[in-house]
């Protein structure tokens, strides 16, 4: 949870809570008593930092739930001698928004990824242009309607409002990755607790977004089997001895680790836990190599990889996704936008500090990048009857 404000140089972390979240799996709600309660203690960590109160917040969220795809909507132009309008916008939007989406999923995004003017590509901004057809290409992001429902539920029994949900990956962007590296090409990596989240940037706009059901919550589990310890401990271990690639220097190195059930302590080699959590790391980045590869834009990451969120903090994560996509990668630091937060944890706010910057973007750009706050045909409705209160 962050609680923060606008600067004229952009934002201020005024104050940030943590809690453990043990009503969540793999970003998806199982308890929504334990959920309610880690809201609510986040809350009042964050407030008594900041020194004020809050009563709306904008929501990310991830899970193996979430899907996405590519669309396309054209129409003609309806007045051609007026030149395009945000009406034209909204219903070339609403034509390419018109998939069949199962009764059990519902919209998050669809975000624009760039306009077509009568064959002419690459228009960020038709408003106002000549011509008879146009069309816009969209990422479309859905997800479980229940998910959803539980997820709102737990925020608003902690009372609070929502004000807008976001996906974590997209929200992420907004903190960690330049207008260049989005123009360029480059992969967004965000290692969370329960899942990874991956987004592809080209050309300025999202072009694959998948989430992937491995976090540092698999690797706590990895060590807590693996060293026959208990949970706590492991996680420990994991934030403080862990590295993603086993260094020699790191030989000779040992760590104490308590048994389970008041079995005696012993002592483990760096090697033995790095033959824990290197596979598992690996394995993660194999399957985001993997997603590179489905979305077809592998051959359009010019900028590289961008590591993000708790698991980037571990040693020998940059060298490893180096080593797994073959490309440079670097950690994202929400540059900028710190305040109270740690530069060298910063990585692991980099979904929050991405929400308020996306929070605070303007209501022009919004128009086009409609989200699952209260629904892309909600605001298509809600803008079509305010054109016909205006014509009255």
């Amino acid at each position: 949870m962050l609680i923060g404000e606008r600067t004229d140089t952009g934002l201020n972390i005024l104050g940030f809570g943590m809690s453990p979240t043990d009503g969540l799996r793999r970003g998806v709600v199982v308890n929504m008593d334990k959920t309610t309660r880690s809201i609510k203690q986040a809350i009042e960590a964050a407030e008594h930092t900041a020194g004020v109160q809050t009563g709306a917040v904008y929501v990310g969220i991830a899970g193996e739930h979430i899907e996405s795809v590519n669309s396309r909507g054209a129409i003609a132009i309806s007045r051609t001698d007026h030149g395009i309008t945000q009406k034209d916008i909204a219903r070339v939007f609403e034509a390419a928004s018109a998939l069949q989406i199962p009764m059990d999923r519902q919209v998050i995004h669809t975000l624009a990824q760039e306009f077509i003017v009568d064959d002419q590509r690459g228009i960020p901004d038709p408003d106002g242009l000549y011509g008879v057809r146009l069309e816009v290409l969209v990422h479309i992001v859905t997800g479980a309607i229940t998910s959803k429902q539980n997820l709102y539920k737990c925020i608003n029994r902690a009372g609070l409002e929502v004000k807008d949900l976001v996906l974590d990956s997209f929200a992420s962007s907004f903190a960690v990755l330049s207008s260049d590296e989005k123009e360029l090409g480059v992969i967004l990596l965000d290692l969370g607790g329960g899942t990874t989240d991956l987004a592809i940037f080209y050309e300025g706009s999202i072009r694959h977004s998948a989430v992937i059901p491995i976090g540092g919550k698999n690797l706590t589990s990895d060590i807590a089997i693996g060293l026959r310890t208990p949970l706590e401990r492991a996680e420990e271990i994991k934030l403080n001895h862990c590295r993603a690639i086993f260094s020699r220097s790191d030989e000779d190195a040992h760590i104490e680790v308590p048994g389970v059930g008041g079995r005696p302590q012993r002592k483990v080699s760096q090697e033995q836990l790095a033959s824990i959590v290197g596979p598992r790391m690996e394995e993660i980045f194999s399957f985001a190599h993997r997603e590179m590869k489905r979305s077809g834009y592998d051959d359009h990451i010019g900028a590289g990889v961008v590591l993000t969120g708790g698991g980037a903090l571990m040693p020998g994560t940059v060298e490893l996704a180096e080593q797994v996509f073959g490309i440079p990668a670097k950690i994202g630091i929400p540059d900028g936008h710190i305040g109270l937060v740690d530069e060298e944890k910063a990585p692991m706010f980099a979904t929050g500090i991405g929400l308020m910057l996306y929070a605070l973007e303007s209501p022009e750009r919004k128009e086009w990048t409609t989200s699952g706050g209260t629904g892309l045909f909600d605001r298509l409705y809600d803008r079509m009857k305010s054109w016909f209160e205006n014509m009255s």
